[in-house]
């Protein structure tokens, strides 16, 4: 690899001709291990700004042949300027990670740059939107970056990312490579898409036309598609990723996280031309890292104003002795998130919501806006059969038509505790509304809510 593949990967994302590279004569001050004596033209990465889709941006780009990529004191001070301008101008930061971790060279230099480099990150975040591409390895103190940021890709089969080198684990054997970008993205859930340098860079793209430049900007653009679209062939109970499609203006969904914690989708798509973030149900179980998934996605949505909507088909958690040690904890994340979330919220109820696992999918009970329900929606403790089976166990022993009983006593259960109208008679359902209408309610609702105001308690500790 030379400059001009680390210069490429920025020429190739910005508009045509719009970069403007700051800092190229900056090089490595250090003299120990004969340092001086190697080349180290812009310290090994190049940083400046430029435009996409005629939005400023600020950008740098590592570039592995030089000192392969490893990060030092001026290496690390270029970012950091970067940053401090990203911030002043309140525009977002990508970053092309292909380096071989720290500079050993410089030593407690490096190390220092590494703090500091973190530092800058963690003041941005909720500010700016960051985001980190790796294209090579990313590995040791640097693994860290892309995990301080809002989005992260990975090249699918170049990318390498790891705090300690798969071989160097003690007593571990795996199958797989744990630095691969097919384990990051299903297994850890780390990267938020994979797919090659091309692929990547349109991600990029699509992702920073949909976000705001910073938390104090709203998103939009003129909506060319008509506002009450009928979503086609949907009925209630199909797969809500059919749905989110459907509601999307222009059919349009841009999906994060896809290959992880497939329980749980979460993405962006725009209504009425306004940038919303969307959390929906995948199945009908909940899992620990779905939650954690989401809760994340609703953390950065308010962070920057987005508007989330969640569309919920939920009946359980899933039990096994693994969830059962992590679902308490994601679960909690998830619930404080959206109860924090100052955003407007909209819920709708696309199959069923039962128990708790439909508390925590945005519901009336920890801070909705507005809740919309199918009438055919199942809203309730728990199944009606399992209920009656529960309620009257001692009748249905007694019976010589068990099954005639259960059906009975569970269609009046249904009736009065565990449909949409009887959550709508309670107030925990705000309307019914039928499915293939789903985009104009939802749109309408959305525009009521634009200039929603909330003041949360003062706190300084802050959510997952």
């Amino acid at each position: 690899m030379n400059d001009q593949t680390a210069r490429m990967r920025i020429q190739n994302l910005l508009d045509e001709g719009s970069f403007v590279e700051i800092g190229s004569l900056v090089t490595a001050r250090a003299t120990n291990f004969n340092l001086q004596e190697k080349t180290a033209p812009s310290d090994g990465v190049i940083t400046g700004y430029g435009t996409l889709n005629e939005r400023l941006v600020y950008i740098y780009s590592q570039d592995s042949s030089v000192l392969n990529g490893t990060m030092g004191e001026m290496h690390a001070k270029k970012i950091q300027s970067l940053y401090a301008m990203a911030m002043k101008m309140k525009a977002p930061i990508i970053g092309f990670i292909d380096s071989a971790g720290l500079r050993l060279e410089e030593a407690v230099d490096a190390l220092e740059a590494f703090g500091q480099l973190y530092f800058c990150q963690v003041q941005a975040s909720g500010v700016i939107p960051q985001i980190t591409a790796i294209f090579g390895a990313c590995g040791g103190g640097m693994a860290v970056v892309p995990s301080l940021t809002d989005f992260t890709f990975m090249e699918e089969t170049k990318g390498k990312l790891f705090v300690n080198a798969p071989h160097t684990l003690v007593n571990a054997t795996y199958d797989e490579d744990l630095s691969s970008a097919n384990f990051q993205s299903k297994v850890i859930g780390s990267v938020d898409g994979v797919g090659s340098e091309e692929e990547i860079l349109t991600k990029i793209a699509q992702l920073i036309e949909v976000l705001p430049s910073n938390n104090e900007e709203t998103r939009e653009v003129e909506c060319m598609d008509d506002l009450n679209r009928l979503c086609e062939d949907y009925e209630a109970g199909m797969d809500n990723s059919y749905l989110v499609s459907q509601i999307a203006d222009n059919y349009e969904f841009l999906e994060l996280k896809e290959a992880h914690a497939k329980d749980m989708g979460v993405g962006f798509m725009r209504l009425n031309g306004n940038t919303v973030g969307v959390v929906f149900n995948k199945k009908e179980v909940l899992t620990s890292k779905g939650c954690l998934k989401a809760a994340k996605f609703v953390n950065l949505c308010d962070a920057f104003n987005i508007p989330i909507l969640t569309l919920t088909n939920v009946t359980s958690y899933q039990a096994n002795k693994h969830q059962e040690r992590k679902l308490p904890d994601a679960i909690a994340a998830l619930t404080k998130n959206l109860a924090n979330a100052t955003v407007p919220k909209i819920n709708v109820i696309t199959g069923s919501a039962i128990g708790s696992s439909a508390v925590v999918m945005n519901s009336k009970a920890i801070g909705a806006d507005l809740v919309m329900a199918y009438e055919t929606s199942k809203v309730g403790l728990m199944d009606a059969k399992s209920a009656v089976r529960i309620m009257y166990a001692d009748e249905i022993k007694a019976s010589t038509d068990a099954v005639s009983l259960i059906n009975e006593k569970a269609k009046i259960y249904e009736e009065e505790c565990s449909s949409a109208l009887a959550a709508a008679k309670r107030g925990y359902v705000d309307m019914i509304i039928e499915p293939k209408e789903t985009r104009k309610h939802v749109i309408a609702a959305f525009e009521m809510l634009y200039t929603k105001q909330i003041d949360s308690p003062e706190r300084k500790h802050m959510s997952v």
